[in-house]
């Protein structure tokens, strides 16, 4: 696949100018100038494609898309643009497992091992001893359905945990999915540590609903809410509207993959493939409380209340330092801030200057996909990128740049 270079971005704008926002509601002063902002921003910053909306409880205040589908000329990106939105699943896999706890069928603080019996023998890994082999111990306390919504379980992703890459070096297998052999890096209920919790949490919906995560999804999420184009299954008729995944390479271009579905696997942790209009839709679900636009109920509002506060204490979340710098830069969206975590939100303390409130919503995915609720301000925002590594400065400076002209142009 051909590489996309400096001179390549020129074009970018004009190709997929159509496909620009041009909605007028209430909140939104000026649409064009956001147009702007993400057309200038794939222009300087060489992003290959961006999509993105805002909107109210019931309402889109803005939609655009800016960039190419792929590297081959003359195909624009579009709104209804397929991108995989890796860990943006583990939201929708936390509604999941919440759903079954308004139903009564789970515990938020019972032992998870009741559901998944594979979490009743876990070991915390301690280091390495002078011959190099793992140091193992039992772990004193049960993995609870909170610690895994929450990423305090003590599972991790070697992406972003020295410990994670010690056992690996010691000896132990790659943490890939979901394996019982690997180990917890700390005390469950102890730190807060970015990790493979939300893929467990997968687990536990399917073992307790009897479905695949797919159909549950299906069935429970993304047919209610409209997600139509929301799914874990690659679907073949859907490849032309596949925008294609690239590395940001060290000369400042952009490096294609190969166009293809990868195997299909139901991780909560990260899976999903999905459209900035489906995600809006999950997100205008929170912001009216867990309800859909036709009322039904999808969540409880006392549900949705947990998810939105601090369930980690005194613990700080949203912080990472990278062990793979081709994957993912350094995790410190909101700099000198001490965030907290919801049953499956990032929550930022303090307001972004120029942007989101405090107590807004938050995550994200690998692939530099974003999205953020911001309940007192009364919008969600998705923003859709497809590029490694997470976080880059041009991702980030992106994101930022969006932000700031929305809130730039929202009504007072």
């Amino acid at each position: 696949m051909p590489a996309l270079t400096r001179r390549d971005f020129s074009t970018l704008a004009v190709v997929a100018g159509a496909a620009a926002g041009r909605l007028s509601a209430a909140g939104i002063r000026n649409t064009a100038s956001i147009d702007d902002t993400l057309r200038g921003g794939i222009e300087r910053r060489k992003i290959p494609a961006v999509t993105a909306m805002v909107a109210t409880s019931d309402a889109i205040l803005y939609q655009g898309a800016f960039g190419k589908r792929d590297a081959s000329p003359g195909v624009p990106v579009k709104l209804d643009s397929i991108f995989a939105i890796a860990s943006m699943t583990k939201a929708v896999t936390s509604t999941a497992a919440l759903q079954l706890v308004d139903q009564g069928k789970v515990k938020l603080d019972e032992p998870a091992s009741r559901h998944l019996p594979e979490l009743k023998s876990l070991q915390v890994f301690e280091g390495v001893d002078s011959a190099g082999k793992p140091i193992l111990r039992p772990a004193r306390k049960p993995v609870t359905l909170r610690h895994l919504l929450t990423h305090t379980s003590g599972f991790c992703y070697d992406t972003w945990s020295q410990e994670m890459q010690d056992w690996i070096k010691a000896g132990g297998a790659p943490p890939m999915g979901v394996a019982p052999n690997v180990p917890l890096i700390f005390e469950p209920g102890t730190r807060w540590q970015y990790g493979y919790g939300l893929d467990w949490s997968g687990k536990l919906v399917e073992n307790v609903s009897g479905l695949t995560l797919e159909q549950y999804f299906q069935k429970n999420i993304c047919e209610p809410l409209g997600m139509k184009d929301t799914s874990f299954v690659p679907k073949p008729e859907n490849l032309e509207r596949t925008v294609s995944r690239y590395d940001y390479r060290p000369d400042g271009s952009f490096k294609e993959q190969p166009r293809d579905f990868p195997p299909v696997a139901y991780n909560g942790g990260g899976g999903l493939n999905s459209t900035v209009g489906d995600y809006i839709k999950f997100t205008q679900m929170i912001l009216r409380n867990g309800r859909g636009a036709d009322g039904k109920q999808i969540l409880r509002p006392g549900t949705v209340k947990q998810m939105s506060s601090n369930q980690i204490g005194n613990l700080g979340a949203g912080k990472l330092k990278t062990m793979n710098p081709g994957r993912s830069s350094e995790v410190n969206i909101h700099p000198g801030a001490i965030d907290k975590w919801g049953l499956g939100f990032l929550i930022n303390t303090t307001a972004y200057q120029g942007g989101r409130a405090a107590g807004s919503l938050a995550w994200a995915g690998i692939w530099n996909t974003f999205y953020w609720i911001d309940p007192k301000s009364g919008i969600s925002a998705v923003i859709m990128m497809q590029f490694l590594p997470f976080v880059h400065t041009e991702a980030v400076g992106m994101l930022g740049d969006f932000e700031k002209a929305v809130y730039a142009q929202m009504s007072s």
